[in-house]
């Protein structure tokens, strides 16, 4: 569900509703309730796996996280510091905040946090470029910011199987583009805008504080 900054704002149908799962749409959220609606409904969470090409597949039931606690906001973030993203929920009832654990297979990763010099100092709004085994993967950093939930000021990439990332663009909200090279994977690292090569990385340790 997306809410219109104002309550003017409406929101076309964007597909088909399944009208057996109880399905509804209202062109502006902050009228569900006149139209006879409730979100209160305990709903159970559904949890989808990315099998690629565009694909997902519901693994609601086998992940344990099919809650029916009234979701109301998720986080992915690495909570264990070992590379994997786990999910944190917040809901209305059945526990008021649930951790579940990512069990899936560990692969490759690697995360990145920014320390902007000539603009803002996280490097919200960058936007990142790895290229892996020839293929570019596109992130760009925008803290999810939803209800009752914000997410870690850090970008995550999921490398499967290959150990490096072979060129790592970042484009900088000031306008700058940094280019890196064989960057090794399976850590969190810092990248400083404006300096080269391996100047401007430094390794995280978990559970480390980075600098204000």
């Amino acid at each position: 569900m997306s809410r219109p900054t104002e309550r003017t704002g409406a929101v076309k149908l964007p597909g088909k509703l399944d009208s057996s799962l109880g399905e509804f749409w209202v062109e502006n959220p902050w009228e569900i309730v006149a139209a006879g609606h409730n979100l209160s409904a305990f709903e159970r969470n559904r949890v989808y796996l990315n099998a690629g090409g565009g694909s997902f597949v519901e693994v609601s039931h086998l992940s344990g996280a099919d809650s029916d606690g009234d979701g109301r906001g998720v986080v992915p973030a690495d909570f264990r510091g070992n590379g994997q993203l786990d999910l944190l929920v917040r809901q209305a009832g059945g526990g008021p905040l649930i951790l579940y654990e990512n069990r899936l297979p560990p692969k490759h990763y690697l995360q990145v946090s920014l320390n902007g010099r000539t603009g803002n100092k996280r490097g919200i709004g960058a936007r990142l470029t790895a290229l892996v085994n020839g293929k570019p993967i596109v992130r760009e950093l925008y803290p999810a910011n939803t209800f009752a939930s914000q997410a870690p000021a850090l970008v995550h990439f999921g490398l499967g199987d290959h150990g490096k990332i072979e060129k790592l663009t970042i484009s900088w909200p000031s306008g700058q583009e940094q280019v890196l090279t064989d960057v090794a994977a399976d850590r969190h690292i810092e990248i400083t805008e404006g300096l080269d090569g391996a100047a401007a990385i430094s390794t995280i340790v978990p559970g480390q504080q980075r600098m204000p």
